[in-house]
């Protein structure tokens, strides 16, 4: 099986983190909240760059 990152469609914003809760086999929202706390800790600013340039980078779901 030839798993390939994408953005999925259990989108909240763009879908960057239901594609990876997808290809990875993680429970979505707890991958959201995970991402939201390490957001949260480590200043929102790099949380949100990061998610942007994942948005931009990762193609659409097939």
């Amino acid at each position: 099986m030839d798993k390939k990152l994408h953005k999925s469609n259990n989108r909240v914003i763009a879908g960057v983190l239901g594609g990876f809760a997808e290809t990875y086999g993680i429970d979505s929202s707890l991958l959201r909240i995970g991402y939201s706390a390490v957001s949260l800790f480590t200043g929102v600013l790099p949380g949100v760059i990061l998610y942007i340039i994942a948005m931009i980078v990762m193609p659409d779901d097939e």
